[in-house]
């Protein structure tokens, strides 16, 4: 485990393969253990840099305090990869590590799973100048009146999930708010269904769902969709149940040039069901002209 400063914060990261460089940005309740199903696949050809944002494990926090917003993981991630691209290839040889053997000055691939994705999205909206292509995995977040759909209309918001789960957790409950969070994105019974290695970063992680209640996640806007400017693949799963299909699809539709792939018998959590499906429309996409 390496660790990049950025913005005040030590932003603890794996680094592995070599070739063109891949972020992969994790969603709620992850950390960069979350990516484990597939960084072999992805690491043979790219060079996959996964950091734990700030907040999530390593760190321990309480879920108490500020700083804990979308803009400021945004702009932690704008930072990192400013480094990644900084005119000696990232910084060296300080006191926390930073990231070495990239391309001198190049710009990188950006990976985003559900909250993952929506931070993807924002960086490719503020900083398309940082990035060759994204990839958006579900982003998580809802529409606004100019990108609504009939499907997404009916079904709970995800800021409802976050806060039903919050409250559990703050009450004490780490357990049954984790898995109702889970469930609720994925479908009922599958957080009974993960194997313990999945679970435990979960667990660990579960505080975070405090300081989403309030992290300022603004909705997805027609303009917003418009505005991206580099290579998109939008990836779903096929069973996915709730608003994210819909979002995913409402961005596909708006995002000029996008490409839109569904993994099959898939939920949310796609790259940990078919690891080798969803790093296969990864890489296709990335190596496609």
């Amino acid at each position: 485990m390496l660790r990049l400063r950025v913005n005040g914060y030590d932003m603890a990261y794996i680094d592995i393969g070599s070739g063109e460089t891949l972020v992969c940005l994790h969603g709620s309740l992850g950390d960069f253990r979350t990516w484990s199903p597939v960084l072999g696949p992805l690491s043979r050809e790219h060079r996959v840099i996964v950091p734990s944002l700030r907040g999530f494990f390593p760190a321990h926090w309480d879920g108490a305090g500020g700083g804990f917003t979308i803009a400021q993981h945004v702009a932690d991630v704008i930072a990192f990869l400013e480094a990644l691209g900084g005119p000696t290839g990232g910084p060296t040889g300080g006191p926390t590590g930073g990231p070495t053997g990239g391309p001198t000055g190049g710009k990188a691939n950006l990976l985003g799973h559900s909250r993952g994705g929506h931070i993807a999205f924002r960086v490719a909206q503020q900083r398309p100048d940082l990035l060759r292509r994204v990839v958006l995995a579900e982003p998580g977040g809802d529409l606004d009146e100019t990108l609504a759909t009939e499907a997404a209309a009916g079904a709970p918001a995800l800021r409802a999930h976050v806060a039903a789960a919050a409250e559990r957790i703050a009450a004490g409950d780490i357990e049954g708010g984790v898995a109702a969070f889970v469930d609720a994105i994925n479908g009922p019974g599958v957080w009974r269904s993960l194997p313990a290695t999945a679970r435990q970063p979960m667990r660990d992680n579960a505080r975070t769902l405090l300081g989403q209640v309030n992290e300022q996640r603004p909705a997805f806007t027609r303009a917003d969709a418009e505005s991206i400017g580099v290579p998109a693949l939008f990836i779903g799963g096929e069973k996915t149940p709730g608003t994210l299909p819909s979002v995913l699809r409402a961005l596909a539709a708006h995002v000029p040039g996008a490409k839109l792939e569904i993994i099959p018998r898939a939920t949310h959590s796609m790259f940990e069901q078919d690891p080798v499906g969803f790093s296969r429309a990864v890489l296709d996409f990335l190596a496609s002209a």
